[in-house]
C-alpha cells in the first residue's frame, strides 16, 4: 500500500506537553485544596479530553460541581501557560520537513480543545506543515471515534487506506483501525509499548524519522 497522507496526535505524539500539562492541572488542584500529582502521573490521565484528565486528577469521590470548578480554573491557567515548557520531540521538525519535501500530505486529530491545538502548533511547530488541524469540536465525537479522522482525509482527497495514524496510546491504535488506517504508534510518547500493542498497533517507532523511512519504503 501506498501512504499519501499522515495524520498525527498532537500531545505525546508531536510535542511534549507533559510539564505544561501537569503543572496547570496541579495549580488547579491546589486552588481547591486537593494534593497534587508527579509530573509522570499524567501520563495515564491525558488522552481523553481534559474532562477525562481532571476527573481522573481529582480524588475518588469528588463531587460534579467541584470537579468541573476544577476543570474551569485549569482551563484558564493552561490557556495561559501552554507553550512555558512545550516542545517538539527530538527529530519532530527534521521528520515534517521530509514529509513536506516528498509531497506527503499532513494533517492532526487531537482530543486536546480546538483553539489551544492550533495556536500551539503555531507557536512550538510553525505554520505551513498541515493541510487540517482539528481540536476537540462541539458535535464531533472524541477519538476512538473515527469521525474526526475520516474527515481529516475527506480534506486531504484522500481514503483512509491512504493514510497513517500516529499516535502514542492505545485509544489511538484503536481511533486508526476505526478508521480503517495504518494504527503507527510513537514510543517516544505517554504510554508503553505494551499499551499500542494490546490496542492493534499495526508498525512502531522509537524514532520519529522511521516513519520517513517506513513511508519510502512502501512507496517505492
Amino acid at each position: 500500500m501506498k501512504y499519501r497522507a499522515v495524520i498525527f496526535d498532537l500531545d505525546g505524539t508531536l510535542i511534549d506537553s507533559l510539564e505544561d500539562l501537569a503543572d496547570s492541572a496541579n495549580e488547579a488542584l491546589a486552588k481547591h485544596g486537593f494534593a497534587s500529582h508527579p509530573t509522570a502521573a499524567y501520563k495515564k490521565f491525558v488522552g481523553n479530553g481534559v474532562k477525562q484528565l481532571i476527573k481522573k486528577a481529582v480524588p475518588a469521590g469528588t463531587g460534579e460541581e467541584i470537579a468541573d470548578s476544577i476543570l474551569a480554573d485549569y482551563r484558564i491557567i493552561y490557556n495561559n501557560n501552554y507553550v512555558n515548557k512545550t516542545k517538539p520531540y527530538g527529530n519532530i521538525p527534521e521528520m515534517l520537513g521530509k514529509l513536506r519535501a516528498a509531497g506527503i500530505k499532513m494533517a492532526v486529530c487531537s482530543n486536546k480543545p480546538h483553539r489551544p491545538t492550533n495556536e500551539i502548533i503555531e507557536k512550538v511547530l510553525g505554520k505551513g506543515y498541515f493541510e487540517v488541524i482539528f481540536g476537540e469540536r462541539e458535535g464531533v465525537p472524541r477519538k476512538p471515534d473515527p469521525a474526526a479522522l475520516l474527515e481529516a482525509a475527506e480534506h486531504m482527497g484522500i481514503t483512509p487506506a491512504e493514510a497513517i495514524y500516529l499516535g502514542d496510546s492505545g485509544g489511538d491504535m484503536i481511533s486508526a483501525r476505526n478508521a480503517g488506517m495504518c494504527a503507527a504508534g510513537a514510543l517516544w510518547g505517554f504510554r508503553e509499548r505494551e499499551e499500542l500493542e494490546e490496542c492493534g498497533s499495526q508498525v512502531l517507532f522509537s524514532d520519529p524519522l522511521q516513519l520517513v523511512e517506513f513511508i519510502d519504503r512502501n512507496n517505492s
